[in-house]
């Protein structure tokens, strides 16, 4: 058997969810007769952040959405580390946790005034969790900047190459995303027309119903300098959560018109990559990566 110090860390995911009123959401376990945020483990081939989502709505009933990240909780518990990967949220439409049933698992669901929940709350870590929660709290949007999946070879296709497809493997990877963009609530949907990047957000407009914006000015074929600006300017703007799939060298273009290239290094992103930026009134307040699968 592996030692304790060399076996892999137990994975949760949680959020420490807002909402007007300056109140935040908290839930009680009778096990453990503690006060904490909604979080839990992620099943097997989860990502964190549809693992944090699915959480809350587990153990609370409502659906939120998330927004910037927050820093990692890391603890013992038993024999082993845990690592809790923690987001701020925002519930998307119902708040009312009046009808919560109580059962074995959380028997109390509250919004609690976040100048009470400190006090509160059980453990010192998530005393410093709210803390870094409260200095972000204020509502964004995400605009995701997705590089499209695993598509087939340049080299071995033989058709015009806005016609070239994904391999089964990106075809994965773009159902593997379907909660990951769902867990940011990109309601607009916007892509290059090359196949390749329809293809890899087509499982989430078909699983949330939400419509596909296709842009040739997106393609590698047609992006200009201006095109690409309008469209990251009118995303930025929008108050709303969006998505924008791409192509490799379109993406300086994109990081441009955020302005990111001014203030870090230009970011790799590998296919089915994405690069998470947090926005509020369009002035990005945060930025995440995450990649998924295969």
């Amino acid at each position: 058997m592996a030692a304790p110090e060399s076996q892999p860390d137990v994975r949760a995911a949680g959020v420490v969810t807002f909402r007007p009123g300056r109140e935040v959401l908290l839930v009680h376990r009778p096990k453990y007769d503690d006060w904490s945020f909604p979080k839990g483990k992620l099943e097997r081939w989860e990502h964190p952040t549809a693992a944090a989502v699915r959480e809350v709505a587990e153990e609370t009933g409502l659906h939120v959405r998330l927004g910037p990240p927050l820093p990692d909780q890391r603890y013992p518990t038993g024999r082993r580390m845990k690592t809790v990967h923690y987001w701020t949220g925002r519930t998307v439409a119902d708040d009312d946790v009046s009808h919560y049933r109580p059962n074995d698992e959380i028997d109390d669901v509250r919004w609690v005034p976040v100048a009470e929940a400190a006090d509160l709350l059980t453990y010192e870590f998530d005393r410093e969790t709210l803390a870094h929660a409260k200095a972000v709290r204020r509502k964004t949007h995400a605009l995701v900047v997705l590089r499209h999946a695993v598509a087939r070879s340049r080299r071995t296709w033989r058709g015009d190459d806005r016609d070239r497809p994904l391999l089964r493997t990106g075809e994965a990877q773009a159902d593997r995303l379907v909660p990951v963009l769902a867990a940011y609530d990109a309601a607009a949907v916007v892509s290059s027309a090359s196949k390749r990047c329809v293809q890899t957000v087509q499982p989430y407009v078909e699983t949330t119903g939400y419509e596909l914006d296709t842009r040739k000015r997106l393609s590698e074929e047609g992006a200009t300098e201006k095109a690409v600006e309008r469209i990251v300017e009118d995303l930025l703007s929008s108050g709303e959560g969006a998505v924008i799939c791409t192509h490799r060298p379109v993406l300086p273009l994109v990081y441009d018109a955020i302005g990111l290239r001014a203030v870090q290094r230009e970011p790799e992103l590998a296919p089915g990559e994405m690069l998470v930026v947090h926005a509020r009134k369009g002035v990005v307040v945060a930025v995440e990566r995450h990649r998924v699968g295969p």
